[in-house]
């Protein structure tokens, strides 16, 4: 999410917790209009819901003023019964617990509350629909190559939503780096074909949900509301229709999510529905932004409790997930996005950071209502060992905590590439998966070059053109599902601090930029962008390269080999990080070669005539299907 984070972390110290501040404080009561008291219900959450669903519980969130003292009742509707109604601390919210049977039909519930006046609302069940469409929530598979972008930076598509008046930062300033820019779905939809010409199967996009804080709104990661999207990028029903779109178009969407945090300007925490929905200390405390604490054998309670139960950040309040209300709460709201949109797989923000009971119910919740979804969690740690423990693995459960989480994405993978490419020692990249064994699939696992929180590739590696194409040979062609940070495939660059210089616009995307890198790509730009394009339409066209068995050879002399076979063909990937030309004594490699003579170098077309003896050039990659 915010690359300052994990800068403690990877140099391997811990975090100082911060000095008391007062304690964030609960807002005042809202004042009760005249509009308010003509509407008692503000809103409920969730917004409506469906019949169907495999769980049969509904817990409704009422929101209003005043409405801790109104009772409620259901009026007869064959197949739903009210269980009960709770009250909560606050005296502007109604907790409301229903049972919805399978035989219940799609309509309206009228809902009765009497208080100072008796009043109705028309809540709505409606029919689904992802259960019968399979275009609909199809989840990940190897096969896929996720492009990752953040809306608000890609394309302007839409110019009637760069001004929304009353949100908090309702203008855009693409002059200020942490304002809005204008990107927004009309922009990404616009080119929906220049990813796909790219060999994208797949959109990650930073989170769409609303986001109405008034400084550093255009990343998501502080939502304001649970069941709306950004008015900036679209409303809610037009990113409804943008993952139709997408999936006509043959791109599935990602959503991004935030289990851990929300935003301070959440109305449920500017009206807290009681003060246990959240993290409470004496005075403002950050997480230690240490998850070694959680699986410490020696470990302290406080250090996992601070982890766990620490803020974010002083304007992101940490929700209180073992308060089953708010457990509930999140579920639903996750399930909803899901049947409302159709998307195809969630990634989650900061996973380790969650209540851990919490993520085994919400694992369990999305997986059983929507088996097809795919799931990646945010695991930023400093081992393969802690990564894979927030996957599913084959460790024992450590204090009732065994993850079901199916994938994480690739962080140990990522810096092991960037030292090997930088240092020319393959052997970091070949242990990175060796380790492997720990999970339960890995190749599930998303692998990536660099992403929003991290300096951006090209950069890292000194600007080596060289050094780019084995990177990028190495994300397509090893175990797992390739994402690739938007830009990258055109040499965007710079380093991370301050995060936003590695967030740039895509040149193109707005009006008056001087580059357009969607028509035109002169110069080394356009090379990559041919490289990874070639790269990636042979591995969507090639299921051996895309989903085969992997087999890699212990590198030597700083060359890394490896293959992906299966009973259809055999790619052999040559990784050569010395500055030297090395010659490979191919027998070394007969289990895999045996029965060819031959190979064809996928990205150039070379011919390579004689597999018994080889050489390749100094920092150089070869994609070599043999023949």
């Amino acid at each position: 999410m915010f690359a300052f984070r994990f800068l403690p972390l990877l140099a391997g110290a811990l975090l100082a917790i911060a000095a008391p501040a007062p304690a964030a404080p609960a807002a005042a009561a809202p004042t009760v209009t005249a509009a308010a008291k003509a509407a008692p219900i503000q809103r409920i959450d969730p917004t409506f819901w469906w019949v169907g669903m495999k769980n049969p519980k509904l817990q409704l969130l009422v929101h209003g003023p005043g409405l801790r003292t109104a009772t409620a009742a259901l009026r007869a509707y064959p197949g739903v019964r009210l269980d009960s109604v709770q009250q909560l601390a606050s005296p502007n919210y109604l907790m409301l617990h229903l049972t919805i049977a399978p035989e219940a039909r799609p309509g309206r519930l009228q809902l009765d509350f009497k208080g100072n006046k008796k009043f109705s609302y028309a809540y709505e069940l409606k029919q689904r629909t992802t259960p019968t469409d399979d275009t609909k929530v199809q989840g990940l598979t190897q096969q896929d190559f996720i492009y990752f972008l953040m809306p608000d930076r890609f394309a302007n598509g839409d110019l009637k939503n760069d001004f929304i008046k009353g949100m908090r930062a309702p203008k855009v300033a693409r002059d200020s780096m942490y304002s809005r820019h204008g990107g927004d779905l009309a922009g990404i939809e616009q080119h929906f074909d220049y990813l796909k010409d790219l060999g994208v199967t797949a959109l990650w996009l930073t989170p769409v949900v609303e986001n109405d804080m008034p400084k550093a709104s255009y990343h998501g990661y502080a939502l304001t509301d649970y069941y709306n999207t950004d008015r900036r990028y679209g409303t809610t029903e037009q990113y409804r229709q943008f993952v139709e779109r997408a999936h006509q178009n043959g791109l599935k969407v990602v959503h991004d999510v935030v289990l851990n945090h929300m935003g301070s300007k959440n109305y449920l925490f500017l009206d807290q529905p009681a003060p246990d929905w959240f993290n409470q200390w004496p005075g403002f405390t950050r997480s230690n932004y240490n998850a070694s604490a959680l699986n410490d054998p020696y470990g302290s309670v406080l250090d996992r409790k601070l982890y766990n139960q620490g803020w974010f950040d002083t304007t992101m309040p940490d929700v209180n997930q073992a308060n089953p209300l708010v457990s509930t709460y999140l579920i639903q709201n996750f399930l909803w996005w899901v049947e409302y949109t159709g998307l195809d797989a969630y990634r989650i923000d900061t996973y380790p950071y969650s209540d851990p009971k919490f993520l085994m119910d919400w694992g369990r919740a999305m997986q059983e209502e929507f088996p097809r979804l795919a799931l990646f969690g945010e695991a930023w740690v400093g081992s393969t060992a802690q990564q894979a423990f927030f996957a599913r693995n084959i460790f024992q459960p450590v204090d009732g905590f065994k993850s079901n989480l199916p994938s994480v994405l690739d962080f140990q993978s990522s810096f092991a590439l960037h030292d090997a490419l930088k240092s020319g020692n393959m052997l970091k990249l070949y242990e990175s998966l060796q380790g492997d064994w720990m999970y339960e699939d890995a190749s599930r696992n998303v692998t990536f070059l660099d992403n929003h929180d991290v300096s951006r590739f090209y950069s890292v590696i000194g600007e080596d053109f060289a050094r780019y194409k084995m990177g990028l040979a190495w994300l397509l062609t090893s175990r797992g599902i390739p994402q690739l940070y938007y830009g990258t495939e055109v040499l965007m660059k710079n380093f991370s601090n301050p995060d936003g210089l590695v967030r740039a616009d895509f040149p193109g995307g707005f009006a008056g930029d001087s580059l357009n890198y969607f028509k035109r790509r002169p110069g080394q730009p356009g090379e990559a962008f041919e490289y990874v394009r070639k790269l990636a339409n042979y591995r969507k066209s090639h299921a051996f390269l895309h989903s085969g068995k992997l087999m890699q050879f212990i590198p030597q002399d700083g060359v890394y080999v490896y293959f992906r076979y299966a009973p259809e063909g055999t790619v052999m990937v040559i990784l050569n990080g010395s500055k030297e030309a090395r010659t490979l004594d191919g027998a070394r490699f007969a289990e895999r070669t045996g029965g060819f003579s031959s190979g064809l170098e996928v990205t150039t077309g070379m011919v390579v005539p004689d597999l018994k003896s080889f050489t390749v050039p100094g920092l150089s990659a070869w994609v070599v299907e043999l023949r």
